[in-house]
């Protein structure tokens, strides 16, 4: 499996915040974890994390936004770099990357599924801007791969994002093997909404 496109650098203590959060809201829920929590985690106080939010509403919507962001701006560099091989070759690299994203990081997947409604208002409006584009970029993909129309296109999207996002909680494969029956099983959903 091919690693999350991201930077060699080590993670920013930013990063190593919303990774070590996103572990902990995954397993007991955001509102089951303090600050107090969170610190300890990392190994500081709880307080000490005030210094890259201002607090943990802002550390949630911090995260479920850079979610969004990240699961757009890689499927879109993906589904580009694939487009010249043609229509089928462009679902194949969003199904590979949302297969991929939900892999690696099951936590975040969980999060941003429990624990969108927790987040301010704001916040919960930039995900689902980010969100409706990110589904835009897959029906345009499905359509022109499957030839179906765009209602059928858009449940078929939102039917294989539960198909993927559910499965890593319940993988009974490695991770090749798993992603790639993700990967296979998705094919043969989208298709069958031709």
């Amino acid at each position: 499996m091919t690693a999350v496109n991201e930077s060699t650098s080590p993670p920013t203590r930013r990063q190593q915040i919303i990774q070590v959060a996103a572990e902990l809201f995954a397993e007991r829920g955001f509102h089951g974890v303090s600050i107090y929590d969170l610190g300890a985690a990392m190994g500081t106080s709880g307080p000490a994390l005030y210094k890259h939010f201002a607090s943990k509403d802002a550390l949630l919507g911090a995260m479920l936004v850079d979610i969004s962001e990240t699961l757009l701006a890689e499927g879109t560099a993906r589904a580009r770099a694939a487009r010249s091989d043609g229509p089928d070759a462009e679902l194949a690299a969003l199904i590979a990357w949302h297969v991929e994203f939900a892999l690696t990081r099951p936590a975040l997947i969980t999060v941003q599924f429990r624990d969108l409604a927790s987040a301010a208002e704001a916040d919960r409006r930039s995900v689902r801007r980010l969100q409706r584009r990110y589904v835009e970029l897959w029906v345009a993909a499905i359509t022109a791969a499957v030839g179906t129309d765009e209602p059928h296109a858009r449940s078929a999207a939102h039917a294989v994002f539960g198909l993927i996002n559910s499965t890593p909680h319940s993988a009974r494969l490695d991770g090749d093997d798993m992603a790639g029956l993700l990967r296979r099983m998705a094919v043969a959903a989208l298709h069958a909404a031709g």
